[in-house]
């Protein structure tokens, strides 16, 4: 196989593989944080429920799109949580707050794995990348003047 055709495979192989799953992770990742800032949310609100120490609620619902209508509890001394897969569970107040506590602890424990499969990746791709300056014969770069590839 002669040099330029094996750096268009390496090429190749960052670009539709290597790139393509780091994207897929960090946007996994950017999900799982997305859902740990859903989770606190309702802790603040639970947390200001609390505080209020009313039975009855008045609050705003969004229906999608900004959309907007007016909402209004008898009694919010219990709540129903989304716990996954479509499936709501009705809690105190206690209890939500110790299922959120362990959910987001459980959800920052998955995005640590996703850290560092993304750094995992990178390094592959800076390694291809040194692989197809070394075939090409290329001098190396100043560090200065190295960037990120992502």
């Amino acid at each position: 196989m002669t040099p330029g055709a094996k750096v268009l495979q390496y090429e190749t192989f960052i670009n539709e593989v290597l790139k393509i799953d780091l994207q897929k992770v960090l946007e996994q990742r950017d999900a799982m944080y997305e859902k740990i800032a859903q989770y606190l949310q309702l802790k603040n609100t639970i947390k200001s429920i609390q505080e209020t120490d009313s039975k009855e609620l008045k609050t705003e619902v969004d229906l999608g799109c900004n959309f907007y209508v007016q909402a209004h509890v008898p009694d919010a001394s219990k709540i129903y949580v989304a716990v996954g897969y479509g499936f709501f569970v009705e809690f105190t107040h206690a209890e939500a707050l110790k299922f959120i506590e362990k959910k987001t602890n459980q959800l920052t424990e998955y995005t640590e794995v996703l850290t560092k499969d993304a750094a995992k990746i990178k390094a592959n791709i800076r390694m291809v990348l040194e692989g197809l300056r070394e075939l090409q014969g290329l001098k190396d770069l100043p560090e200065d003047r190295r960037r990120e590839v992502f």
